[in-house]
């Protein structure tokens, strides 16, 4: 879907030429060849006559180098016009330190009365850190956000759209955005749309959101459940369908995290939440389980000002990898819709009777989750067919 929209945004650009697509993979590999509609990458060599999209006329500049392609659309925003870099999410960090002066120069440059803002830094991390069936523990490595969480707040933005529509949203924003760092991470393989278009842009101007049609009961919850990426997004709907069949009493609050910094304190970034605001998210003494796409340490450090670590129990990438099925790389995080809800468990006083019981299950599925990959080297039938319903939380 975002590949339809670059390419619109190409097409409309063609006349003032003010716009390149940059990245050091391949354009199609990362959905985004709808863009060769209307343009090419640029070749300035012979062709032979099996090649395909390739022209010096070619707007779209695709080299196998992140340092190249990254340098490229600095020297480009530089010159007054505007960019998108695509990115495979583990191997950004070759360009760490360039994207660490861009960031110095942007906040010194603002200093400047006279240099008015040019285009953000757009980059979109794509091939993400839970997608990888194929590549394995090489490409899984979420930290960018990390180093970008160091910036400037005035800098520094980290989106995390949950669906294809909140992605469009995002884009759009950031494209038309000025003197920032936007880092949009989004997966390329299918998933879930949750939200219409009208709702992703309410979800994404605030940038946090409950998502009342996955609550039960919410007014005065005994657990919120809280996700920030498309994967996390996935696995906690995926536990809320279930914690409805083992304890359909509980009230849940579900709450979705699009824009990163929203969770820091108000005088520490722009776009973050006020104290009450947080806390009418979030509540003030309830247990929190946070599924989110990079390194659970983040969200601790983003958050410790306002809450007690002790009440925000966040899963995330634990550094453990592997070539193998989309829900098995959740599972050996302990990011899977049956953790989560082991969690709930755990957490909710009133459901201690029964977590022997629920524990019980826990293991007797992840043993049946192995035996089923050993035997069939896919997900088993109700990871890989589950659908959420309008009924699955009434």
């Amino acid at each position: 879907m975002l590949g339809g929209y670059v390419r619109d945004v190409m097409k409309n650009s063609l006349a003032s030429q003010n716009f390149r697509l940059f990245g050091p993979d391949e354009t199609a590999s990362n959905r985004l060849d709808a863009v060769f509609e209307v343009t090419d990458k640029v070749w300035l060599d012979a062709r032979a006559s099996d090649d395909r999209h390739l022209s010096a006329q070619g707007r779209v500049m695709e080299i196998l180098s992140e340092h190249i392609c990254e340098g490229w659309l600095e020297g480009y925003l530089l010159t007054g016009r505007h960019g998108l870099f695509s990115c495979y999410e583990a191997f950004i960090h070759i360009v760490d330190s360039m994207i660490n002066q861009h960031a110095k120069w942007l906040k010194t440059a603002a200093e400047v009365p006279w240099r008015k803002p040019i285009a953000s830094l757009n980059i979109l991390l794509t091939s993400h850190v839970w997608r990888q069936d194929h590549s394995g523990f090489s490409h899984q490595d979420p930290g960018l956000l990390d180093l970008l969480a160091n910036k400037k707040a005035n800098l520094a933005r980290i989106y995390l759209p949950p669906d294809a529509n909140c992605l469009l949203s995002v884009a759009e924003h950031c494209l038309r955005s000025r003197g920032y760092i936007n880092v949009i991470v989004a997966g390329k393989q299918m998933e879930w749309q949750w939200l219409d278009c009208e709702a992703a842009a309410v979800h994404c101007q605030s940038g946090i959101g409950r998502w009342g049609w996955a609550c039960h009961d919410d007014e005065m919850p005994e657990v919120v459940l809280a996700c920030a990426g498309d994967v996390p997004t996935l696995e906690v709907l995926a536990a809320v369908t279930l914690l409805q069949e083992q304890a359909p009493d509980v009230r849940v609050r579900v709450v979705n995290v699009v824009d990163l910094m929203a969770l820091q304190l108000s005088q520490q970034h722009p776009h973050g939440l006020s104290d009450s605001d947080f806390n009418g998210l979030f509540t003030e003494d309830r247990p929190v389980i946070f599924a989110f796409h990079g390194y659970p340490a983040l969200i601790h450090r983003l958050i410790y000002k306002r809450a007690n670590p002790q009440r925000f129990h966040v899963r995330g990438f634990r550094e453990e990898g592997a070539t193998t099925t989309p829900f098995d790389m959740a599972v050996i995080n302990n990011l899977d819709r049956y953790q989560l809800l082991l969690d709930v468990f755990e957490r909710v006083p009133r459901l201690q009777p029964q977590l022997e019981q629920a524990r019980a299950r826990y293991w007797a599925t992840m043993e049946k989750h192995k035996l089923y990959l050993i035997e069939h080297g896919e997900d088993m039938p109700e990871v890989a067919q589950w659908r959420w319903t309008s009924a699955s939380r009434a």
